[in-house]
């Protein structure tokens, strides 16, 4: 647990309506692609599984995601709330991306977050597949940062 004196709201115990806006507050702060802010969401103590990569403590966070962002160009993800209990929720999500040859991408996963009483994300388990898709395929169409409200979510698009 970490011993900071942040507090990162919506705290546990989630109801489905905090638990909602702690998805949608991941969801920008990952789109922002702002690794140094994103990763003061986690304990300085995180403990990460993605894919399979382990990350320990907030500072490499940090540093998977400026690497992670280093090689996934235009970057759009979309989260939706699964299940949730007092201090863990499950999320599912999809994001679409291409690479340095402009080979595009859908990732699909699902992620497992339990947080402290902080609000701080203390454990994040992450399980990603990539779907090679072509440019004409794509359905994340915004603007580069936060998903507009109105644009359809994961369950509208059929994801």
């Amino acid at each position: 647990m970490s011993s900071t004196t942040e507090v990162r709201p919506p705290l546990p115990p989630f109801t489905r309506e905090t638990a909602t806006q702690k998805v949608r507050q991941a969801e920008d702060g990952w789109n922002s692609r702002d690794a140094a802010k994103v990763a003061m969401v986690y304990s300085t103590d995180t403990w990460w599984r993605n894919r399979a990569e382990f990350v320990q403590g907030r500072e490499e966070a940090r540093a998977f995601l400026e690497r992670k962002w280093s090689k996934e160009f235009e970057y759009r993800l979309i989260k939706e709330l699964w299940a949730f209990t007092d201090n863990r929720i499950a999320v599912r999500f999809a994001y679409e991306w291409r690479d340095d040859a402009g080979n595009w991408f859908r990732s699909y996963g699902n992620e497992n977050w339990e947080f402290g009483p902080d609000g701080l994300m203390h454990h994040r388990h992450a399980s990603i597949n990539d779907l090679p898709i072509k440019e004409g395929e794509r359905k994340f169409h915004w603007t580069l940062g936060r998903r507009p409200d109105d644009h359809p979510g994961l369950s509208a698009l059929g994801l």
